[in-house]
């Protein structure tokens, strides 16, 4: 029995056995830290870097679940970030890169990342904070402030602060996900109207 030739002269069999584009998600990672001290206990914002990792959580996007790290996990944290196909954060690349660089001799500004702030800044010529864009976007807001964490720490509340900075990985998490569906985000100028900034935002490489 002949054979039943495929579009471009190929049996059937041979075009079964070709491999298949498969459309592989990237793994995104959104993440924010805590830390052990406050700038004005450090010496100012010149000194970031002496601040010291409190927790740091880790919203994976194929894994779809949080991860979570206390200063002794600092190296796995790194590790862990190192994975991501692109790593998200509010004021990621300023701060809490400089925070964890001292836990590690790899070099975090080589992660592929994208910092909401950064984009926002460019775009507008000033910054605007997590708390105000999310209020204002998504209707939610944060449970507390970084002040608050350091008072948790001293008070070795650990669990606490691991609750509040799940929380703004959430915020920031959702806060991405609404700029690259609808292309925009919300915020109010500085005389109180309301306003729309139009962003690029993409999770896809």
């Amino acid at each position: 029995m002949s054979e039943q030739l495929g579009l471009f002269g190929e049996t059937e069999d041979q075009e079964a056995s070709k491999p298949v584009n498969v459309v592989v998600s990237p793994r995104v990672q959104f993440f924010d830290l805590e830390t052990k001290k406050s700038a004005e206990e450090v010496g100012g914002w010149g000194n970031i870097r002496k601040m010291g990792l409190a927790v740091g959580v880790v919203w994976d996007s194929l894994d779809r679940e949080f991860f979570t790290y206390e200063e002794k996990d600092a190296r796995p944290l790194v590790d862990k970030l190192r994975t991501a196909d692109l790593a998200v954060g509010f004021n990621i690349i300023g701060f809490d890169y400089t925070v964890l660089q001292p836990y590690s001799d790899f070099d975090l500004q080589e992660i592929n990342t994208f910092d909401m702030l950064v984009d926002v800044k460019k775009q507008l010529g000033f910054r605007l904070s997590l708390n105000h864009l999310a209020q204002h976007t998504l209707n939610a807001e944060k449970s507390a402030d970084g002040l608050v964490s350091l008072q948790w720490y001293k008070e070795g509340k650990i669990n606490k602060i691991i609750q509040y900075c799940k929380q703004d990985v959430e915020i920031t998490r959702d806060l991405f996900l609404f700029g690259e569906k609808n292309g925009y985000v919300n915020y109010l100028s500085r005389s109180g109207n309301p306003l729309q900034l139009k962003v690029n935002w993409k999770t896809a490489l």
